[in-house]
C-alpha cells in the first residue's frame, strides 16, 4: 500500500516540475529534399535503344560497304527471297521479280531498283546485269553495265537513271551532270566522244549506248562437253551397218537347197 502511494507521489511531482509546455515538443527533424530522376516509358526508353541500334548499323553499314535493302514484293538476294529490311553486303546478288521494286539504304545514297531487274553490290558501285535502276547520290555511287560505268561528276546531290536491256543502255540525268565512261579496249580504238575520258550526259538530257560498240560481242555461254566420245559414236554406227548389210544384203542362194536323195 506505502509503495503504491510513494509511487503515485513521484508522478505527481513530476507533473507539476515539469513544464506542460515541454510535453509533446518535439524537434523539429530537418529533411533534405530528395532528387528523383524522371521516370522514363517503356516507348522512350525503346525509341532511345532503336535510336542507338541505328547509329551502330550505320557506322557498321559504312565500314563494311554494306546496304539496307527494302522489299516491295517477291525480292531475292543470293538466290533466295528477301524480307524486307534485310542487310546486303558487297558480292549479293540482288534479282527483283515482276511487279516487285526494291530499294537500297546507304551512306549518302538510295537506289531505287525497278521490277525485273538483276544487280549485284559491291564497293560504292552497283553492277547492272539487266533491268532499270534510279539512283540518288551524294557520295559519287556509281552503276556499272558490262563495259560501261554512269558516274556523278560532282560531290553535290545528283540524280540519274540507267536503264540496260538487249545490250541497249540508257542515261537521264534527272539532277546534276553524270558522265559515261567506257573501259578502254586494246583490241579497238577508243570511241570518239565529246570528252576523252567519257561522254558528259547534263542535267535534264537522256542518251542512249549501243554495249556491242563500246564492249564488243557478249561472250557465249559454254556449251556442256559431250559424255560420249564422238569417236566411239562414229565407230558404233559403222559396226551396226555392217552387221545389217551381212543379214540382209546378201543375195540367194544359187543352189537350191534339197535332200540329196529325193
Amino acid at each position: 500500500m506505502r509503495v503504491s502511494i510513494l509511487r503515485c507521489c513521484l508522478v505527481w511531482m513530476l507533473l507539476v516540475m515539469v513544464p506542460a509546455s515541454l510535453l509533446g515538443q518535439t524537434q523539429p527533424v530537418q529533411t533534405q529534399p530528395v532528387q528523383t530522376q524522371p521516370v522514363q516509358s517503356e516507348a522512350a526508353q525503346q525509341g532511345q535503344t532503336d535510336v542507338a541500334a541505328a547509329g551502330h548499323g550505320q557506322a557498321e553499314q559504312g565500314d563494311t560497304g554494306g546496304a539496307i535493302l527494302h522489299t516491295q514484293g517477291e525480292v531475292w538476294v543470293n538466290g533466295y527471297e528477301a524480307k524486307d529490311s534485310s542487310a546486303v553486303f558487297p558480292g549479293d546478288l540482288i534479282e527483283t521479280k515482276p511487279d516487285s521494286p526494291a530499294s537500297l539504304s546507304l551512306d549518302g545514297s538510295t537506289v531505287l531498283i525497278q521490277p525485273e531487274s538483276v544487280a549485284r553490290l559491291q564497293a560504292n558501285v552497283l553492277d547492272l546485269d539487266h533491268g532499270s535502276l534510279s539512283v540518288g547520290t551524294s557520295k559519287s555511287f556509281k552503276v556499272k553495265a558490262r563495259c560501261v560505268t554512269v558516274v556523278p561528276v560532282g560531290n553535290e546531290w545528283t540524280q540519274y537513271e540507267v536503264t540496260d536491256l538487249n545490250g541497249n543502255m540508257q542515261v537521264a540525268a534527272r539532277k546534276n551532270d553524270v558522265k559515261v565512261e567506257p573501259e578502254l579496249n586494246p583490241r579497238k580504238p577508243a570511241p570518239t566522244t565529246e570528252d576523252s575520258h567519257g561522254t558528259l550526259v547534263r542535267e535534264g538530257e537522256q542518251k542512249s549506248f549501243n554495249e556491242t560498240e563500246l564492249c564488243g560481242a557478249p561472250p557465249r555461254p559454254k556449251l556442256a562437253s559431250p559424255l560420249v566420245n564422238p569417236k566411239w559414236i562414229a565407230a558404233g554406227a559403222a559396226g551396226t551397218g555392217i552387221l545389217l548389210c551381212v543379214l540382209f544384203c546378201s543375195g540367194p542362194s544359187s543352189k537350191p537347197v534339197s535332200p540329196t536323195n529325193p
